[in-house]
């Protein structure tokens, strides 16, 4: 597929790396709906980018949310090819903490949005995409999970967070090979640190000091990078089943 061509979903398209993508969508010419539950800014971001761009507040954790939202997306754009899952949250937490060991709900919740909110968007996507007709090599649309270093080299204080992120990278291939009958693709993406809002909160020496232990280009990671990887996937149809990093070459340290 070329990026002119698609007609994504954007789940937690309001900001950071979702945002990114969107942009680098409706730039080139796709179109994009963004999905998020902050209703303000994602109308926003979708009024920024334009006649290509639309917003749908959508719960990724609420099925039903997500299947009305999905459908609706369709409709807007007239087809869906693409769905990128971006709405996630951190979840720093350490199993026994100053204040105690953590509380099973926080686990839980980390779980809810990072692991079952893209396993819900995978499969209400999936549906739809699955009568779309057939492309080059029979293809009929793609899913790309937002994986992390984290999900290979866990930071202490990252239980929850890696966990889910070990998750959907772990859950990639079984879906590609699920869903290759049906000429849809899942792909996952591993960034390491970028440069997001939540950088932009943290002192400039922290952030120096994160840009440090990168190797190589030793800096943090731009969110357009991101966005050039997920339509480089799209691109090239072979990429399938994987989990990419895009990190600069770091390897995690402990803490």
């Amino acid at each position: 597929m070329k990026i002119q061509d698609a007609r994504a979903v954007v789940t937690g398209g309001a900001s950071g790396l979702g945002n990114a993508v969107a942009r680098h969508v409706s730039a080139n010419g796709g179109k994009v709906v963004i999905f998020d539950v902050q209703e303000g800014p994602g109308r926003a971001a979708a009024a920024a980018l334009g006649a290509n761009a639309s917003f749908a507040r959508c719960d990724v954790t609420s099925e039903a949310e997500v299947n009305a939202a999905m459908h609706e997306a369709h409709e807007r754009m007239g087809g869906l090819n693409l769905l990128v899952n971006c709405a996630g949250v951190i979840g720093a937490g350490r199993i026994l903490g100053k204040s105690g060991p953590m509380a099973g709900e926080f686990f839980t919740k980390v779980i809810h949005i990072n692991l079952i909110g893209t396993f819900l968007c995978d499969k209400a996507a999936a549906a739809i995409m699955q009568n779309n007709p057939a492309g080059v090599d029979g293809e009929r649309g793609l899913l790309i999970h937002t994986s992390s270093v984290a999900a290979f080299e866990g930071q202490i204080g990252q239980a929850a967070y890696s966990a889910t992120k070990a998750a959907v990278a772990g859950m990639t291939l079984p879906i590609a090979r699920e869903l290759a009958r049906f000429g849809i693709r899942c792909v996952s993406i591993a960034p390491g640190i970028f440069h997001t809002a939540m950088m932009d909160g943290m002192p400039a020496d922290v952030q120096a000091s994160l840009a440090a232990q990168v190797p190589f280009p030793s800096r943090l990671g731009h969110p357009e990078e991101f966005a050039k990887l997920v339509a480089s996937v799209l691109e090239i149809t072979m990429l399938n089943g994987e989990t990419i990093r895009i990190d600069g070459a770091i390897r995690m340290q402990p803490k």
